[in-house]
């Protein structure tokens, strides 16, 4: 399996990860410019925007650590284009979460970073 293959497995059970709890995903895999979010959804009063990493057990770097500030910045130009263009109707309170899969076993870091310009 390649890595988008794997990448793509993993966002499919991110969602259902985040279905189960109650999440309602509204896009995945949104693109603007050069910029991707892996999942929007609605939680509450909040709008959340995803970013899913995985790293294989036994991996030297954690999936948190693949969330760089360059990486920061992408999301959040890609959120405020987002909320812009298609978020009149999605709460204007927004969260930027981290789902981390190592190996097969998934944490979600609920308010993982904030907006950066």
């Amino acid at each position: 399996m390649n890595t988008h293959d794997k990448g793509s497995l993993y966002e499919k059970k991110a969602a259902k990860y985040l279905e189960a709890r109650g999440f309602k995903i509204i896009e995945m895999n949104y693109r603007f410019k050069r910029a991707e979010i892996d999942i929007i959804s609605q939680e509450g009063d909040y709008t959340v925007f995803t970013e899913v990493k995985y790293r294989k057990r036994g991996s030297r770097q954690h999936p948190l650590e693949a969330v760089s500030p360059s990486k920061i910045r992408q999301i959040s130009f890609a959120a405020m284009s987002y909320m812009l263009v298609k978020g009149k109707d999605l709460p204007q309170q927004v969260r930027f979460d981290v789902l981390a899969f190592l190996g097969d076993e998934p944490r979600l870091i609920r308010d993982a970073f904030d907006y950066m310009e």
